[in-house]
C-alpha cells in the first residue's frame, strides 16, 4: 500500500475525511503531504501544514481527533525521531547555558507579536475563566488567586521565576504591598518587565535560577517549569529550598503531562518551545520529595483551551499590524496555538498550581483557596 492510501485509510479509521465538509475533516494541496508524515509523523505533519501541504476545516478540531484517538501510534518513528528521543533522554538540553538559549529562541522573537496576542498585562500562562467573561478577567483573576494561595502580607520578598514581562510582579507589588524580585534569561522580556514595573518595589534580572542569591519569604513560577527539564528538576527544587525561609511558600504554575516523559513532541521542540519537556505530577512529587510538603494540587487545564482560543482570536485579528511575520511564520503559530488548545481540549494536558512548604517545619494547615 502506497503512503497517500496508507495515510487516507487511517484517517478514515479516525472518522476525518480528505476533502469533507465536517469540522475535523481536512483538505490536501499538495500530495507530498502523505509521504511526508508517513515518514515523520507528528513532525511531518506540523511541516507539512507550515508550508501549506493541507488545511482543516478546524484546525483546533482536526488535532483534537488526531490525538484523542493516538493517530501518531499508528506509524512508527523514523530514525530522527528516535535519535531525538534517544539525546533528550541521556542529555541535559535544559542546562545553563542551553536554558538561556531556548528561552530566548521562543520570548525574543518579538514583543510586538505578544503585545496584539496576550492581555493587557502579557500574561503568557493559562487564565482562570471560573468567574471571568473576558482574558483580562480571567488573567487577573489566575493573578490574584496566585497571591491568595501563597498569602501574602504587605512587606514581603517575593521571588517570581520565570517573570516574563512583569505582569505578576507589577501586580502583587501594587495589590499586596509586596517586594517582587522577578527572573528571565530572556532579554527582550526584562527589558519590557523593568518598563511595566517602573515606580513599583520590583527588579527584574536577566538570570537563570541557578545563579540567584538571597533569601525570600514567597517563591512563584508561573509558566516555567514546563522549560526546567526533568534531569534538572532535583537542582530547581534544591535552589528553591536554597532561597525560601524555613516557615516560607511557593507556588509552581505549570503545564503537565498525564505520563513521565524525558523529551517532548519532535515539532514543539524544533520550532516552539526548544528543549521544553512538560512535567508528570509523579515526576514533580519524586523530585520535591523529602525536602517538600505538597500541600495543594488545583488542576484547571480546561482553562487553557479557552486562553488559548482567545489568544489565537486576538493574533488573528490583528496579524495586518505586523506584517514583518511572514506567511510561513503565521501558520506555524496557528498550528502551535491550536494544537495546544486541542491537547487541553481532549485531557491530554494538564494545568497544575501546586503549592509546596518545607518539610519537617511547623506550619499551620493550609486552606486550600479555590
Amino acid at each position: 500500500m502506497d503512503a497517500a492510501h496508507f495515510a487516507a485509510d487511517l484517517l478514515e479509521k479516525i472518522g476525518v475525511a480528505v476533502g469533507g465538509s465536517g469540522p475535523a475533516d481536512i483538505h490536501i494541496h499538495d500530495d507530498r503531504f502523505y509521504k511526508r508524515v508517513i515518514r515523520d509523523r507528528e513532525l511531518g505533519l506540523g511541516e507539512a501544514y507550515q508550508e501549506g501541504w493541507w488545511t482543516a476545516n478546524r484546525l483546533d478540531e482536526f488535532l483534537a481527533v488526531a490525538q484523542e484517538t493516538n493517530l501518531a501510534d499508528h506509524v512508527k518513528p523514523s530514525p530522527a525521531l528516535l535519535k531525538l528521543a534517544l539525546q533528550s533522554r541521556f542529555g541535559n538540553r535544559q542546562d545553563e547555558k542551553k536554558a538561556k538559549k531556548n528561552a530566548q529562541a521562543h520570548y525574543d522573537i518579538g514583543n510586538d507579536l505578544f503585545e496584539r496576542m496576550l492581555d493587557k498585562r502579557m500574561i503568557y500562562t493559562c487564565a482562570y475563566w471560573r468567574d471571568a467573561d473576558n482574558l483580562d478577567a480571567a488573567q487577573e483573576a489566575k493573578l490574584d488567586l496566585i497571591c491568595r494561595k501563597l498569602g501574602l502580607k504587605p512587606g514581603m520578598r517575593l521571588l517570581d521565576i520565570g517573570c516574563g514581562w512583569g505582569g505578576f510582579a507589577q501586580f502583587a507589588a501594587s495589590r499586596y504591598d509586596v517586594q517582587v524580585t522577578g527572573i528571565s534569561p530572556a532579554i527582550e522580556q526584562v527589558t519590557l518587565a523593568r518598563e511595566n514595573t517602573i515606580g513599583l518595589p520590583v527588579t527584574i534580572l536577566q538570570e537563570d535560577y541557578r545563579e540567584m542569591e538571597g533569601e525570600f519569604d514567597r517563591i512563584t513560577s508561573i509558566g516555567m517549569m514546563e522549560h526546567v527539564g526533568p534531569r534538572n528538576l532535583g537542582t530547581f527544587f534544591e535552589t528553591c529550598d536554597r532561597l525560601l525561609v524555613d516557615d516560607g511558600m511557593m507556588l509552581h504554575h505549570t503545564i503537565g503531562s498525564n505520563e513521565w516523559k524525558t523529551h517532548t513532541d519532535p515539532w514543539f521542540d524544533k520550532y516552539i518551545f526548544p528543549g521544553g519537556v512538560l512535567p508528570s505530577l509523579g515526576q514533580i512529587s519524586r523530585a520535591a520529595e523529602k525536602v517538600w510538603s505538597i500541600e495543594d494540587v488545583h488542576n484547571f487545564g480546561p482553562d487553557y483551551d479557552r486562553t488559548l482560543m482567545a489568544w489565537h482570536a486576538n493574533i488573528s485579528d490583528r496579524w495586518d499590524e505586523i506584517p514583518h511575520y511572514e506567511d510561513h511564520f503565521k501558520r506555524t503559530w496557528e498550528y502551535y496555538l491550536l494544537g495546544s488548545a486541542a491537547g487541553f481540549r481532549v485531557r491530554a494536558l494538564q494545568l497544575f498550581q501546586v503549592v509546596f512548604t518545607k518539610a519537617k517545619q511547623r506550619h499551620p494547615v493550609y486552606d486550600a483557596i479555590r
